[in-house]
């Protein structure tokens, strides 16, 4: 099935009350406009173009360094090593040869090799949307709080979907979880995030090599606010500012994985599972797909490579006791369906409309083993007009927003969108399946904080089975237009829209 949107779900905010025309705005692909110069990081990560065009992975043994027959065999091809994760035999390289993963495919010991992007380091970004807007001061003080609510507490429709509300007269979370925000950075300095961060755990990964240098984790001005929204929707501290996160009680980390100009590369998302896995990270959200495919077929050995390697690192993590949980995506998809129609890839030189099979062309690491995938639903309790879907691959269900005409919430809130902390300490709305990724890794940590002993496996055992069976909405006719929008397949405790459920918080810190 082809979907009407063809956008990354990488979102923009939307300012409370703005007209309908802008708020089905929420699917614009968040490649940020690019800063007039790169920030640090991605300089000191990123080489010059005449010198590196390209960077690759190539994949091997894992447990041991790669061999120096490996290591002769990259630097004949004209390959330089940038770093490798030897536990999982992910190795990370720059090369200015055309042809180095044809070449170094054919050396003894490598499993795989591919190019991680098609455009020349650094890359551009090919859409611009602007600069995100956020809540005046005005509209800020309107809002009129309960005792015990955060000042912005009765726009968050969010919570009471989920029973968080319920849940923080049990307990907030605990401080001995952590939560890692692999995304576009966080604003740690905002009041709502500051109390929580967990500056330990936080790292910048844009080259693929970890930086720790104070802040580099943080979003330049230029950058998107992406990553600041999902933390506070995770984790904002319950403190007499702003909003309320899921879980307001636990740590929140920010790895920074997004180039300045909005690309998620394989090398950086590898970078984050590894960090996450060897710094004690309880759960990770995974709100973007990896650029610059939306889909990576098996069948091409460049995305065949790059499927192998986030799949090594996703793996790790999970094995080092991290719940891996990322969001579905954005354009409606019927990830079952024997064929979808790709038009975006590779978005990050000139995309091409291709024919692919969603069980063999994977949207990673959304469709990755072990990784929870989450649909998103509106203020109705309802799949969001744009959100993914598909029996079998959408494990549950979030509150990621929708049009407020299409689903409007309950007074006192007034958009159906999500809000959430801007960087620069403010607030703004956002929405799509990467706000409802954040709500389900936030009852995924006060799973944990309530079973503190319990692995990966178990956390995702009781996520899935304390969620809120919640039946196929049929017919889906989503804005009335009397036209089928798209089609739910399954029971009422496990379907293709909402899988085992609508997360619930109550649950969670109860069972």
């Amino acid at each position: 099935m082809t979907a009407p949107h063809t956008r990354s779900r990488r979102v923009i905010a939307i300012p409370l009350g703005m007209a309908l025309a802008t708020a089905l705005a929420f699917l614009p692909n968040v490649s940020a406009s690019a800063a007039p110069a790169p920030d640090a990081a991605d300089v000191a990560g990123q080489l010059s173009a005449e010198a590196t065009p390209l960077s690759y992975v190539v994949n091997v043994r894992g447990g041991h360094g790669p061999s120096s027959q490996v290591k002769k065999a990259i630097a004949k091809a004209g390959g330089t090593i940038v770093t490798s994760y030897d536990r999982i035999g992910v190795i990370v390289v720059h090369s200015s040869n055309a042809d180095f993963a044809k070449t170094i495919r054919k050396v003894r010991g490598v499993a795989s090799a591919g190019s991680t992007r098609t455009a020349p380091l650094p890359a551009q970004s090919t859409t611009d949307v602007g600069t995100p807007k956020v809540l005046t001061a005005k509209q800020v003080a309107d809002v009129e709080a309960a005792d015990g609510q955060d000042p912005l507490e009765p726009l968050q429709w969010d919570l009471p979907a989920i029973k968080a509300d319920k849940a923080h007269k049990k307990t907030l979370g605990s401080k001995k979880v952590t939560v890692a925000v692999i995304d576009t950075g966080v604003d740690d300095t905002h009041p709502d995030i500051a109390p929580n961060f967990d500056r330990k755990a936080s790292v910048n990964c844009v080259s693929g090599k970890p930086d720790t240098t104070d802040g580099a984790w943080r979003p330049s001005a230029a950058e998107s606010p992406h990553g600041t929204h999902v933390a506070g929707e995770i984790a904002a501290a319950k403190n007499g500012v702003g909003v309320t996160g899921v879980a307001p009680g636990v740590k929140v980390s920010g790895i920074k994985v997004s180039t300045t100009a909005g690309f998620f590369y394989t090398e950086a998302v590898v970078c984050g599972f590894m960090w996450a896995a060897e710094h004690d990270v309880d759960v990770t959200n995974n709100s973007y797909y990896t650029d610059p495919w939306y889909f990576n077929c098996k069948n091409d050995p460049d995305q065949k490579a790059l499927v192998e390697a986030i799949t090594r690192a996703s793996r790790y993590a999970e094995k080092k006791g991290t719940v891996n949980v990322a969001a579905a995506g954005n354009e409606n998809y019927d990830l079952a369906a024997d064929s979808i129609t790709d038009p975006t890839s590779p978005n990050d030189t000139t995309p091409g409309e291709r024919v692919i099979d969603p069980s063999e062309c994977l949207d990673i690491p959304t469709q990755l083993p072990g990784v929870v995938t989450v649909a998103s639903t509106g203020a109705k309790g309802i799949k969001s007009s744009f959100s993914n879907h598909g029996l079998g691959v959408i494990d549950i269900a979030a509150p990621g927003g929708d049009s407020t005409r299409l689903q409007t919430p309950a007074p006192p809130a007034t958009s159906g969108l999500i809000l959430g902390p801007m960087p620069g300490g403010t607030w703004g709305y956002m929405a799509g399946t990467s706000m409802a990724s954040p709500h389900v890794a936030g009852v995924a940590a006060l799973i944990k904080s309530t079973h503190p002993r319990a692995s990966a496996a178990m956390v995702k055992a009781l996520l899935y089975a304390e969620a809120d069976a919640t039946p196929c909405t049929k017919p889906y006719d989503i804005d009335g237009d009397g036209k089928v929008d798209a089609v739910c397949e399954g029971p009422k405790n496990y379907n293709g829209f909402y899988g085992w459920g609508t997360a619930d918080a109550l649950d969670a810190v109860t069972k």
